[in-house]
């Protein structure tokens, strides 16, 4: 699921929670979004909603670990710091799964 701002909605994307105003839903889950809706949604005053999908990464999931590598080489000694190391390299990973 992606958070996405209502500049850029885009026609064909997929609503992963149904868009509600105070109590009442306007679009239910699933709805794919069209222009007249995405106009319309703007009007209403909302300014995000979520939408199915998941956040395309800045970088290749090589350079991410290689930053990584460089970021921890000195300090590597330290135990803690492997472990650290190791989550971060993990969560990395799973963004790119």
């Amino acid at each position: 699921m992606l958070v996405v701002t209502i500049e850029n909605l885009k026609e064909g994307m997929v609503l992963a929670k149904p868009l509600t105003k105070g109590n009442m839903v306007i679009l239910g889950e699933g709805t794919v979004l069209s222009e007249t809706w995405i106009e319309r949604i703007a009007d209403m005053g909302i300014e995000q909603i979520t939408i199915e999908g998941t956040k395309e990464q800045a970088i290749p999931k090589e350079q991410a670990l290689e930053l990584l590598d460089a970021r921890f080489r000195k300090i590597l000694d330290r135990p803690y710091m492997r472990e650290i190391k190791q989550s971060v390299k993990e969560h990395i990973e799973s963004l790119y799964a």
